[in-house]
């Protein structure tokens, strides 16, 4: 998996869900549960994670949405 973007906005994160469930492109969240650690206050980012074949895909979903700049930036 590869990681789409790395946000700590819970309104984010949860447009990006929806968008991607709109599409039927599987992902997963990763680092929800660290907020135990962390106490709540929102400081750790998580990351969205989607396959590596559905990444081009879940990229330009994010930038026909306008929200590009949430981006995790391309891997070489």
């Amino acid at each position: 998996m590869e990681e789409l973007i790395r946000t700590n906005d819970p309104v984010t994160l949860s447009f990006v869900e929806a968008l991607l469930k709109s599409l039927s492109i599987p992902y997963q969240v990763l680092d929800q549960n660290m907020s135990v650690l962390e106490g709540s206050i929102g400081i750790l980012p998580r990351r969205v994670m989607v396959e590596r074949e559905r990444l081009g895909q879940a990229r330009g979903a994010m930038i026909d949405a306008g929200i590009e700049k949430e981006l995790a930036p391309p891997r070489r």
